[in-house]
């Protein structure tokens, strides 16, 4: 039996790199060499065993945002072959339920995703269904390519939140937050707000998409800094993208009379927010939620990066061993210097790197 190396979670706080076998493919499968899979802020919930769905699937090999080479076809798949670079839409639908026959995949009712429900990539190989894969162009690069599950989630959010030319928009973090000011950009959104705690990130939002950042710890009361940008309105979005019930409230607090408040960022289960109803009916705001990217998500969002609408190469931080992925986690979590690490189970020593493939020193 042929093994490889995976991380497995095997309880909350517990990674341990284990020798398993390499798995085994279906007729409708492939198996995928992964090459990179970038740390997603989920990744730390998972570790913490913030999210109840989570835990009950442990011990697992996480990791979803991924991309690899084929290594093996099954007999019924099309149009692929061994050798071909893939990015692969992590979510696993029934296709039969109700939710799935009226076009809502996302709330499949047995909704899972690679990676955090099923085993993912933090590992030398990975199986997926064949329909999932999407082929890679050429054009995009290595580590632009681990990107594309993020920019598929925000895109989803941007497509939920449908936001006009012309809006104003909030975007509560500093993470992937940057991402959705960056598509928002690209959808004429004037002016582009970004908050959040770190003076590194907030510095590559201002370089990357946003006309104004408000520094949390420069400015506590950002709710009055907003309402003195958009000339004691509010903002016609907000987006939350930390996963907080206080920074929920401070979104809601931030829109206009109408404004609309786009829920990204994951709290946990026990986690509610105070939100006043009298606001839904005599201010009408509204809200929309979005999970993930599914089906065209992963299409468009290929296409952005093949034509360089997005370039998330300013967030790469470093690239690190699978052995040290534990290691890695705890350092995202320290150092607010660090935006994107990415994972590969081909390398022995981390590569550090600035926003452009240079030198960091860290």
């Amino acid at each position: 039996m042929k093994t490889m190396k995976a991380q497995v979670l095997v309880e909350p706080y517990r990674l341990e790199l284990h020798e398993v076998p390499i798995p085994v493919i279906s007729d409708n499968e492939v198996l995928i060499k992964v090459k990179y899979c970038g740390i997603c802020g989920s990744d730390w919930g998972s570790y913490t065993g913030k999210y109840a769905d989570e835990v009950a699937c442990l011990p697992l090999t996480t990791g979803h945002e991924f991309w690899g080479e084929i290594a093996e076809v099954g007999g019924n798949v099309k149009k692929l072959k061994k050798g071909l670079r893939v990015a692969v839409d992590i979510c696993l639908t029934c296709g039969t339920c109700y939710y799935c026959r009226r076009g809502d995949a996302l709330l499949c009712e047995t909704f899972a995703q690679i990676g955090i429900h099923k085993p993912g990539a933090y590992a030398e190989y990975v199986k997926v269904p064949w329909e999932n894969c999407y082929i890679l162009p050429d054009s995009i690069d290595d580590y632009s390519a681990t990107f594309i599950e993020p920019l598929t989630a925000c895109l989803h959010g941007a497509k939920a939140m449908d936001l006009k030319i012309g809006s104003s928009i909030v975007i509560i973090g500093c993470g992937l937050g940057i991402i959705h000011g960056a598509l928002a950009r690209i959808r004429g959104a004037a002016p582009v707000i970004v908050v959040g705690d770190s003076p590194q990130r907030l510095a590559m939002a201002k370089q990357m998409c946003a006309d104004y950042i408000i520094d949390i710890n420069e400015t506590p009361d950002a709710v009055a800094e907003v309402m003195k940008i958009t000339n004691g309105i509010g903002a016609d979005y907000v987006l939350e993208a930390v996963g907080s019930s206080a920074t929920y409230e401070q979104a809601f607090r931030m829109l206009r009379r109408g404004g609309k408040l786009e829920a990204f960022g994951i709290c946990s289960d026990d986690d509610y927010a105070r939100l006043p109803p009298v606001q839904f009916v005599l201010h009408e705001k509204k809200v929309s939620g979005s999970c993930a990217g599914i089906g065209n998500d992963w299409a468009d969002a290929i296409t952005l990066l093949q034509y360089k609408r997005i370039d998330p190469g300013p967030l790469i931080s470093m690239v690190v061993p699978l052995e040290e992925l534990e290691v890695a986690l705890k350092e995202l979590r320290a150092d607010s210097r660090l935006v994107k690490v990415l994972v590969s189970p081909e390398i022995k020593e981390r590569i550090i790197l600035s926003g452009n493939q240079s030198p960091l020193n860290l």
